[in-house]
C-alpha cells in the first residue's frame, strides 16, 4: 500500500456537513417513491430478474438511511486520489447488509431474536451525525493548511472535536434530545459502554487544547506547530527543526552549512505524514541528527499558494503548474517517477542522492528501524 496526499475539493466538505444534518433528524434524503413503486413493480416477475429487483427495490427503500454513508464515500472517491478508504467503506457496508440475509437464511429460527424497530434506531443515526460533523472538520482543516487561511489552528480544531464527542457522551446518556428521539427510560449496558469511551476520549482531547502532543490521533489535527498561541522562539516547523519550503533556499543555505539534506516531500492532508513526523522525528536519536546534521526541506505537495506568473509553466506530462504545490508534485514526480508522500531523499548539498529514497509504506516502527538504519551508515 502507498501513502498520497488526497487533494481535497471543497465540496466534500459541504456533502459531510449536509449528511450529519441529515442524520440529526432536519430533513430526509429520500428518492421520489414512482421509482420505488416500478422496482417493486419488477419485482414480482419471478426468476433471476424478479430477485435482481427485490434487491434493487431494498436498497431504493432504505436509501434514506444508507444515503449519507454510501454518499460520503462515494464524493470520497470521486475528489480523491486515494480509493483505498472508499473501497474498504463499501466492501465493509455490502457485508454488512449481506450478511444478515444469509445468516437468518441458514439459521431461520434467529429471527425471533431479533429487536423490534424504535428509538434505537435513531439513536444510532444521531451518532453517526456526530462522526459526520467530526470529520467534516477534519477535511476543512486540510483546506485551511493548504490554502494558509489560519482560521483552525491546532486549539481551534481540538476544542471543537471536544465539544462534538463530549455532546455526543450526554447524547447517549440521554442528557441530550433531537426532535425524532423517544424518552430514555434506561440506559443499555451497550450504550452505557459506548457513552464511557466517547467521553473518556474527550477528555483524553482536552489537554491537546494547551499543547499535549495527543499521538493516539496524531495526523487528524493540524499540526502542532500550526497553533493559536504561538511561542516567539517557536518554528512552524515539527518539534521547532529548522528547515526551509523552498527547494533552492534550502539547498543555498546548505552549501553555505557544508551540511547534508534531507528533502522531504510531504502535504498539510496527508495523516501518515504528521504520524512519522510525531512517532518518528520525535525519537532523541533520530531529531539529534535532523537537528544537528542535515538541513531539511519539506515540500508539500498540496499547497495552494499560486506561483507568479513568470514561474507558472507546462510539465512533461502537459499538466498546467500553477501553485506551489503543483511546482514540487511535479518536481517529485519527475525526478524521483513517484507521487506518494510521505517521500524522503537524503542529498548532499550539490543534490547527489546519499541513499537510496523509500516510499514510506510501513508501520512508523519499523520505519524508525530504518531511518536509524540509514543514519548508521552514513
Amino acid at each position: 500500500m502507498r501513502w498520497q496526499v488526497i487533494h481535497f475539493q471543497p465540496s466534500l466538505l459541504y456533502h459531510f456537513v449536509v449528511f450529519a444534518v441529515s442524520f440529526f433528524g432536519a430533513f430526509e434524503i429520500v428518492l421520489p417513491s414512482w421509482i420505488v413503486n416500478k422496482a417493486d413493480q419488477a419485482s414480482d416477475k419471478g426468476g433471476l430478474i424478479g430477485i435482481f429487483f427485490m434487491a434493487f427495490t431494498l436498497s431504493l427503500v432504505s436509501f434514506s438511511c444508507t444515503g449519507p454513508i454510501i454518499g460520503t464515500l462515494l464524493v470520497e472517491a470521486a475528489h480523491g486520489r486515494s480509493y483505498l478508504g472508499p473501497l474498504a467503506g463499501m466492501t465493509g457496508f455490502s457485508v454488512a447488509l449481506a450478511l444478515p440475509f444469509a445468516l437468518f437464511a441458514a439459521f431461520p429460527s434467529w429471527l425471533s431474536s431479533l429487536p423490534k424497530s424504535g428509538g434505537w434506531l435513531n439513536s444510532v443515526k444521531v451518532t453517526l451525525g456526530f462522526l459526520e460533523l467530526a470529520l467534516a472538520l477534519k477535511f476543512l482543516s486540510n483546506v485551511d493548511l493548504a490554502y494558509h487561511w489560519g482560521f483552525l489552528k491546532r486549539e481551534v480544531f481540538i476544542s471543537l472535536w471536544v465539544i462534538i464527542f463530549g455532546m455526543l457522551g450526554f447524547y447517549l446518556l440521554g442528557k441530550l434530545k433531537f426532535s425524532h428521539d423517544s424518552d430514555v427510560k434506561h440506559i443499555s449496558v451497550p450504550r452505557l459502554i459506548f457513552a464511557i469511551i466517547t467521553l473518556s476520549f474527550t477528555l483524553y482531547l482536552v489537554p491537546g487544547i494547551w499543547g499535549a502532543p495527543l499521538r493516539m490521533i496524531s495526523g487528524f489535527p493540524p499540526p502542532e506547530f500550526y497553533k493559536e498561541w504561538v511561542d516567539p522562539k517557536s518554528s512552524d516547523c515539527p518539534h521547532d527543526l529548522t528547515c526551509f519550503k523552498d527547494y533552492e533556499e534550502g539547498m543555498e543555505y546548505a552549501k553555505k552549512q557544508n551540511k547534508p539534506v534531507m528533502l522531504d516531500f510531504t502535504g498539510w492532508s496527508c495523516v501518515n505524514c504528521r504520524k512519522m513526523e510525531d512517532n518518528v522525528w520525535s525519537n532523541p536519536k533520530v531529531l539529534k541528527r535532523l537537528s544537528e546534521d542535515y538541513i531539511i526541506i519539506s515540500l508539500y505537495v498540496d499547497d495552494k499558494t499560486a506561483l507568479p506568473e513568470n514561474e507558472q509553466f507546462v510539465s512533461s506530462s502537459g499538466k498546467k503548474i500553477r501553485t506551489t504545490g503543483n511546482k514540487w508534485s511535479d518536481m517529485q514526480r519527475t525526478q524521483y517517477a513517484t507521487n506518494s508522500q510521505p517521500y524522503y531523499v537524503l542529498l548532499d548539498n550539490q543534490g547527489k542522492i546519499l541513499a537510496q529514497p523509500e516510499v514510506i509504506h510501513l508501520r512508523w516502527r519499523r520505519m524508525l528501524s530504518f531511518w536509524m538504519r540509514v543514519f548508521a551508515d552514513m
